[in-house]
């Protein structure tokens, strides 16, 4: 498939999907950090849960198995990746981020032609909220 020339009824994107341990914990703090949207759900009878959610329509996925300790980036050995979040007010996503649970990596400032901040979710995803200057 040559995806220059696609003429796909939808349009090309691609979506991150979060494998975590507790998929409500993580769907209350991203509706609580970056007011999330959820879009679809899948609950099955065992406790799974499959969830799409948005910010302001950008989409990313969160996943859930009940049991399953090898789901959280916190049991990784590194960080090998990273969201950026853009936002309009990258201050105050970073703030309401921080107030729902987040921990700060390195506040918004000024560097390299962004107003940029770093901070971790409480299921250690590293988030930057920021935007171009």
């Amino acid at each position: 498939m040559n995806l220059k020339n696609s003429n796909q009824a939808e349009s090309t994107s691609i979506e991150p999907w979060l494998s975590l341990n507790d998929g409500k914990a993580a769907l209350a703090f991203y509706q609580a950090a970056f007011d999330a949207v959820e879009t679809y759900r899948m609950e099955d009878p065992g406790g799974g849960l499959v969830l799409k959610l948005a910010v302001a329509g950008a989409g990313f996925w969160i996943s859930a198995e009940p049991g399953n300790e090898n789901t959280t980036v916190a049991k990784t050995a590194s960080h090998a990746i990273k969201f950026i979040l853009t936002v309009a007010d990258p201050d105050a996503v970073f703030a309401q981020a921080i107030k729902a649970g987040a921990t700060q990596v390195f506040p918004v400032g000024e560097a390299y032609g962004w107003r940029l901040g770093r901070l971790t979710d409480p299921f250690g995803f590293d988030w930057e909220i920021g935007r171009q200057l």
